[in-house]
């Protein structure tokens, strides 16, 4: 049978709620960031960011947390097929906090539990013979209902010669031998959990947890005699991390001290969150083991996963990608808090964004001063138009990928607030219209504090009309109001637009825009997106793209915009611009809205003509891009 995919895990998903505020106690967290969670739900992830092809079998509530986690999985590349959909049981939940470097205080919400709601009929053997190894974790032992379904599952990949591996995963809050106020306790000794655990090791090939772990495992607190007790039952290779001192890999006896397996470098790091380090460790090694690699390579992938892990924020969103992972392997660290070296916070921000936005034809109403200067506008009609402005976007789109818009939240709050969750891809703008110097709308806080009520998938949008030849004063004052904007929205997770127009400042040449784009990168600014203007010559757009790749060249890309362009000028503006990849798409407005706008907001046609309207020329503008880039590609051959 062909294998689909590398490994599927099996056992707890949670929606994690992180306090923000570092070193209060959980009483006093006033607010809390949202991952996705559980140790087998973390592995899925962190191995698909490093290449694996990775599923997770579980189970979620059929509610709002849910269906957070089936997404946020579909966004990370993990299979969901295994991913079960319990109608009686509610998602489970974990409230965690960081206090300090030895305290990590978590609470586990997890009464009958969605993914406790597993069993034998949900193992669906093709579906786990279609992968080439089974990792379970120890929670989903500890209770008959779950452990027969994970025993399933391993029989059915033992049977059919697959590779088995176990993170035991210990938390003696979920075994019950501990209260729930303890669930940051890491070992309780229990003969009956030895017990339980020992019953299943002969089914696993590779064995991994801290020497805690391993005590509860083996039944000894001496870990050197826990590891021999699990070799007696179990041929697999032993892997106990040490913490701060790496980890050790036994493939055969176990020698009289653990400095006698075999290791893998470690990596010297500031120790912020030793939450998720584990499940970050373990994906660093099932990839060396899938890939074959020797032990000492596999525990080095190991070793730097979990020093990510415990540099961040989170479990998940710690996890390195396997670009950013051979980057840090080849640069070396150059702080020993990861979280704050910008170079490679960087890296991990651009190569673990989601969503396929390799094409973004851009419907762009978020037009403020235009609209507001139209005979009969009135702000509530200017919202009621622009909820027509995205019927029409809607229309298009018609629930493909690749479609976008521009939508402001002054006029176009309720068009915006109903343009999420839509697939569109959703900028928004945050310069008052005009300002020159860029000054904001007031909406985003003197201190960009209100960027964090903003839905994530909101695209930081932000005009600035520059030059070359601006004075020094008004130059550095643009550059750091940018910079400020671009800071912001990274630290709350959302995405960054910057667009460029000179030539309504000053004459422009071929190098005008390049110098700009090189003027913001001296400054640490990286937008996720460029909007530019639509250059005359293939020479400006070669400039324009060289200077963004020389500087990033993991950058989403380049939007074209139209600047109420008639159709006949912009094909000719699509035609240039498509012949470079960088170049995603369009953003276009008034020529698509303008008319409408104007006889709409008098009275002068009706809703239904408006959308279709727009949702004409849209549908032009948009079989325009799309015959231009299909023309360049084949010119290029």
């Amino acid at each position: 049978m062909s294998k689909t995919l590398d490994l599927v895990t099996i056992g707890r998903s949670s929606v994690d709620l992180y306090g923000a505020q570092i070193g209060g106690r959980l009483e006093d967290m006033g607010s809390f960031d949202k991952y996705i969670g559980g140790s087998p739900t973390n592995i899925a992830c962190g191995t698909a960011r490093l290449g694996l092809k990775s599923a997770v079998i579980t189970g979620v509530g059929d509610e709002h947390m849910g269906r957070f986690i089936r997404e946020q999985l579909e966004r990370e590349g993990v299979n969901t097929d295994g991913v079960k959909t319990d109608p009686d049981r509610l998602t489970a939940l974990v409230l965690l906090g960081i206090r300090d470097e030895e305290q990590f205080p978590l609470i586990f919400y997890r009464e009958q539990c969605a993914d406790m709601g597993l069993t034998v009929a949900d193992i669906d053997p093709a579906f786990i013979r279609s992968a080439r190894a089974v990792v379970a974790t120890g929670t989903h032992l500890s209770h008959p209902q779950v452990e027969e379904a994970t025993i399933k599952a391993l029989e059915i990949a033992r049977d059919a010669g697959m590779q088995t591996a176990l993170d035991i995963d210990y938390r003696p809050n979920l075994w019950g031998v501990a209260g729930h106020g303890d669930g940051e306790s890491r070992f309780v000794e229990s003969e009956a959990v030895t017990a339980k655990l020992q019953s299943s090791l002969h089914l696993f090939d590779l064995i991994v947890g801290t020497e805690e772990e391993f005590h509860i495992a083996g039944g000894s607190t001496d870990t050197i005699e826990a590891l021999r007790a699990l070799r007696a039952v179990s041929k697999a290779t032993l892997v106990c991390k040490r913490g701060a001192d790496g980890a050790v890999a036994f493939t055969g006896d176990v020698p009289d001290s653990l400095d006698d397996g075999q290791a893998g470098p470690g990596f010297p790091i500031e120790v912020f969150n030793v939450l998720g380090a584990g499940d970050g460790f373990m994906s660093g090694l099932l990839k060396g083991w899938l890939d074959g690699e020797d032990w000492p390579t596999a525990l080095k992938y190991a070793n730097a996963c979990g020093a990510f892990a415990v540099s961040r924020h989170g479990c998940t969103p710690a996890y390195p990608s396997w670009e950013e992972l051979q980057f840090f392997f080849e640069r070396g660290i150059k702080r020993a808090d990861l979280r704050n070296d910008a170079e490679l916070e960087q890296m991990h921000w651009a190569t673990n964004r989601h969503g396929d936005w390799s094409s973004v034809k851009t419907f762009a109403f978020d037009h403020r001063l235009q609209l507001e200067e139209m005979d009969g506008y009135t702000l509530e009609k200017g919202g009621a138009f622009k909820e027509l402005c995205l019927d029409a976007a809607l229309k298009v789109q018609d629930g493909q990928p690749g479609y976008g818009i521009l939508c402001d939240n002054r006029i176009g709050r309720s068009a915006l607030h109903r343009a999420t969750g839509t697939g569109l891809w959703i900028g928004r703008p945050t310069e008052l219209p005009g300002s020159r110097p860029i000054e904001f709308e007031p909406e985003l806080g003197e201190d960009m504090g209100r960027l964090r009520e903003w839905a994530r998938e909101n695209v930081v949008k932000l005009l600035v009309f520059c030059h070359p030849n601006d004075d020094d004063k008004t130059a550095k004052m643009q550059v750091a109001r940018v910079k400020r904007l671009f800071t912001a929205a990274r630290r709350n997770g959302l995405e960054f637009l910057l667009e460029i127009i000179p030539s309504k400042v000053a004459p422009v040449d071929d190098d005008t825009s390049a110098t700009l784009i090189q003027s913001f990168y001296d400054a640490g600014v990286y937008p996720d997106w460029w909007k530019l203007e639509p250059f005359k010559t293939e020479a400006a757009w070669a400039n324009a793209v060289a200077a963004i790749e020389r500087n990033d060249p993991r950058t989403r890309g380049i939007v074209v915009l139209g600047l109420d362009a008639p159709e006949a000028e912009l094909a000719a503006s699509f035609a240039l611009a498509a012949k470079q990849p960088l170049v995603k798409g369009f953003a276009v407005g008034r020529t698509i809205f303008g008319d409408a706008a104007r006889a709409w907001l008098k009275g002068d046609m009706a809703d239904d003509a408006a959308v279709s309207q727009m949702a004409e020329r849209y549908t032009a503008l948009c079989n325009i891009w799309d015959n231009a880039r299909a023309e360049a590609r084949l010119n290029a051959g």
